[in-house]
């Protein structure tokens, strides 16, 4: 109920809709209690069982309303008898296709209000858990399957829409539906309805053993259908790996035992699931055939219980199994939708540890330096960086070499703040960068990695991503400066060309120059450039190495490097071993000292 309450709050924006689906509800019930009810004028009539009366009978109150019902039908039978007409089957028609008619209309308006209550919910906890997914920290996805968290986004949203506001319909109308229908069954015979008070708590003690266990073959159900999404996933992205070393079936095997344990899960938990309707129907089925034996005992032998009352009164006692059987099946996918929600409110209520303070400022330029004072960082157990202390000048280039694992990459992770320090600080101008909104702090950078992330669409957005209010002519310039260019105006719809899925239809250094012209437009005071060129052939790198130069241009500038070929300029080298500076200075005075960097030097060649 807790995980209930938490859902409920994205369906305040659409109360009204629940108001009017509430009186529907409230009218269908009641008009689908009086449908059954207005069936026994017509039998009284059938059976001619209409006493003659004169005289109107008087109103007593809602304790004698079944004398007065009866009379009342006398009344008006006699009365239309004395005016000679034969046209009172034909009213007791009307009269009961009238109220099934009033009943469907409002069960129609109930159904059409809480739809959009439903679809509302539906959209507004996407985008939130959406929002949420692209909100939270890089380190809450490193150790998460993707396809786990789009099952969450897709199916597990939906299965909250089948369950827990399956339960919005039933919470008026089926209770309501019981209670007026048990009431005109009290009124007809206070005996006999006793009866039906045993049905109900029965049958709900019963569904409730058999519902136990479905919070947890759901949630098995869900995780399993997170992880066969995620190798799907997988295997679209690493197509050409599995093709090139014919892993074909060694993904098919993954994909097959996922999937045949979900069939397995899916089984149990469909047939558990399957055995409230039968259940709750046998149970009400079993209690109708005491109901015949006991009311026709009071009808045959009594005489206590007119026959067509007690007509009336099985089609009500029937009456109560569909609401009944629907609460059941409610019941079952509330525990169902719990395990749903359970993974949907567990992305939701993760708090970032990013988060911006209260007093978090907004920094718009950038004047003097940034400063990375004697920080410490662990990903995991073993500390990446320590005791690192670095100062990068407004307008100067740092270049930072070193073997794979010496901490380079995570140092603009840190810059970035996709991580937080463990000790120590990062501050531009003076001030702490944990002090600062994020937004405005990346708003300070731009940032162009060693894999090109591009995205389905056009050139052009794909480079509006860097400012999403640029005009054409900027776009195309900022192309220029990346070197793009030359390939772009070559495509079949210039900067309008869709460059597929990942930029799968461009070549490696083409993406990579997208990635520099993205970043130019965006036009920042500092650039971080993460091995932008590591992946590339020599002309491709030629050709970005060349764009890059031309955007670092009167910026102030981080490069990490794999190849020093590409950092010879830079106005201070860094040298890193295992989270450390070994060395640091120019290009120049790191080869005279004939240390680490040179060795580094002698392992690559130079063109």
């Amino acid at each position: 109920m807790n995980y209930f309450k938490q859902i409920l709050r994205f369906a305040k924006p659409y109360k009204h809709y629940a108001v009017l689906n509430i009186i529907s509800n409230v009218f269908y019930a009641l008009f689908g209690t009086l449908s059954m009810i207005s069936l026994f004028p017509m039998l009284k009539v059938l059976f001619g069982d209409t006493k003659p009366l004169e005289i109107e009978p008087d109103w007593k109150g809602f304790s004698n309303i079944t004398t007065y019902g009866e009379q009342y039908l006398n009344y008006f039978v006699t009365q239309k008898k004395a005016e000679g007409s034969d046209d009172v089957l034909i009213f007791m028609v009307i009269l009961i296709v009238s109220t099934f008619l009033l009943k469907n209309l409002f069960g129609y308006l109930a159904m059409f209000f809480i739809t959009f209550l439903r679809n509302g919910v539906l959209k507004d906890m996407r985008n939130e858990l959406y929002n949420k997914t692209i909100n939270l920290p890089i380190s809450f996805y490193s150790e998460k399957r993707k396809g786990d968290t789009m099952s969450r986004i897709s199916t597990d949203v939906l299965e909250i829409q089948h369950s827990f506001l399956s339960i919005l319909e039933l919470i008026v109308r089926e209770p309501l539906m019981i209670i007026f229908t048990i009431i005109s069954m009290f009124l007809i015979s206070p005996s006999l309805t006793l009866f039906v008070f045993i049905f109900i708590p029965t049958s709900g003690f019963l569904i409730s053993l058999i519902g136990k266990s479905l919070k947890r073959k759901s949630d098995k159900v869900q995780k399993e259908q997170g992880y066969f999404l995620s190798i799907v996933e997988e295997t679209l992205g690493g197509l050409k790996v599995i093709k090139g070393f014919n892993a074909e079936s060694i993904f098919a095997r993954k994909f097959q035992n996922s999937t045949n344990r979900f069939y397995k899960f899916s089984n149990s938990l469909l047939n558990r699931q399957n055995l409230a309707g039968p259940t709750s129907e046998f149970l009400g089925i079993s209690v109708i055939a005491v109901l015949l034996w006991y009311g026709g005992q009071m009808v045959l032998r009594d005489k206590s219980l007119d026959p067509g009352l007690f007509l009336v009164y099985m089609g009500l006692a029937y009456n109560i199994l569909t609401p009944a059987k629907a609460i059941s099946k409610a019941s079952y996918s509330v525990k169902k939708g719990n395990a749903a929600a359970e993974r949907v409110l567990e992305i939701l209520n993760t708090e970032s540890p990013l988060e911006d303070s209260p007093n978090a400022k907004t920094k718009d330029d950038f004047t003097s330096d940034i400063s990375i004072n004697n920080i410490s960082f662990k990903y995991e157990d073993d500390l990446v960086l320590k005791n690192f202390t670095l100062k990068v000048p407004k307008g100067k280039s740092v270049a930072l070499v070193g073997q794979s694992g010496s901490g380079k990459s995570t140092i603009a992770n840190l810059v970035t703040r996709f991580y937080d320090v463990n000790e120590g600080n990062i501050s531009i101008d003076g001030e702490d960068i944990k002090t600062l909104k994020k937004a405005s702090l990346r708003s300070l950078m731009g940032l162009v990695t060693q894999d090109s992330i591009l995205f389905n669409d056009t050139v052009k957005n794909n480079i509006l991503i860097g400012n999403e209010n640029a005009s054409d002519d900027a776009v195309i310039e900022a192309l220029k400066i990346a070197n793009a260019w030359e390939f772009v105006k070559d495509l079949p719809n210039g900067i309008d060309t869709n460059i597929g899925d990942s930029g799968g239809k461009l070549s490696g250094g083409q993406k990579q120059r997208l990635s520099i012209a993205r970043a130019v437009l965006k036009n920042p005071p500092i650039m971080i450039l993460d091995e932008a060129t590591s992946a590339l052939d020599t002309e491709s790198e030629r050709l970005v190495q060349v764009a890059l130069e031309n955007m670092m241009k009167n910026r102030t500038s981080i490069v990490i490097a794999h190849r020093l070929s590409t950092i010879q300029n830079a106005d201070q080298i860094v040298v890193m071993s295992k989270g450390e500076i070994a060395e640091q200075g120019t290009h120049t005075e790191l080869l005279a000292r004939n240390g680490v960097y040179k060795k580094l030097v002698e392992m690559q060649s130079f063109e």
